[in-house]
């Protein structure tokens, strides 16, 4: 089963899904391939590194109301293990984290890259829009970080970013997480181990179904 997934490193939700799909794969039959594609939710610049929680509240009803919704999302977070700490998080566009990201997955390093992106961002309060704080990350996970720095600070993988957005537009993504499952079924949003499974297992008896005739 191949499975891509469309996701940004600042999007909480993106970040539980990450975390349910791996719980949910561990239950699967044979083999699977999963690989995480650029998508951004604001693809506006952000000159300077302010909080998630000011920026939030200004864009969608104020402080109590964005403190209501990071309240329940850092709960769900919890409940899979993950610490999410929105007090702590900067805003930042995230181009540069998927070229990054991009530039991992041919170390064959990209999932490690990508929880260790969004362990920076939700957790430890780093400036993920910073190419500097981007490359100390690929060092973080046993990359080279000048080789990194290098890569970020060129144009390279801006095309391979580019084009992870154009795919996501030809396939109507509008909102992330989105799994797409072979090339031909999308699972929406971060849901629950038992529900991915059993889509996963519904797909593999369709195929099995369909090579059969």
């Amino acid at each position: 089963m191949d499975i891509q997934v469309w996701s940004d490193v600042i999007c909480p939700w993106c970040y539980i899904g990450k975390r349910r799909l791996e719980r949910a794969v561990k239950s699967l039959d044979g083999e699977v391939t999963i690989t995480y594609r650029a998508y951004q939710l604001d693809p506006s610049p952000v000159p300077e590194p302010l909080p998630v929680k000011q920026v939030m509240a200004a864009k969608f009803g104020g402080p109590d109301r964005v403190e209501q919704m990071f309240t329940q999302v850092a709960a769900v977070g919890a409940s899979e293990g993950l610490r999410l700490d929105f007090d702590r998080a900067l805003a930042a566009n995230t181009f540069a984290a998927h070229r990054l990201i991009s530039w991992a997955a041919i170390r064959e390093r990209q999932a490690d890259m990508l929880d260790a992106l969004q362990r920076a961002h939700f957790t430890d309060g780093i400036d993920i829009g910073s190419l500097p704080a981007l490359a100390t990350m690929a060092g973080a996970i046993g990359l080279d970080p000048a080789e990194a720095l290098a890569h970020l600070e060129s144009e390279a993988g801006t095309a391979a970013v580019h084009a992870d957005i154009e795919e996501a537009r030809a396939l109507d993504i509008s909102s992330v997480p989105a799994f797409v499952i072979d090339a031909k079924y999308v699972v929406s949003g971060a849901q629950e181990p038992a529900t991915l499974l059993a889509a996963f297992e519904e797909i593999t008896r369709r195929e099995d179904a369909n090579a059969g005739r």
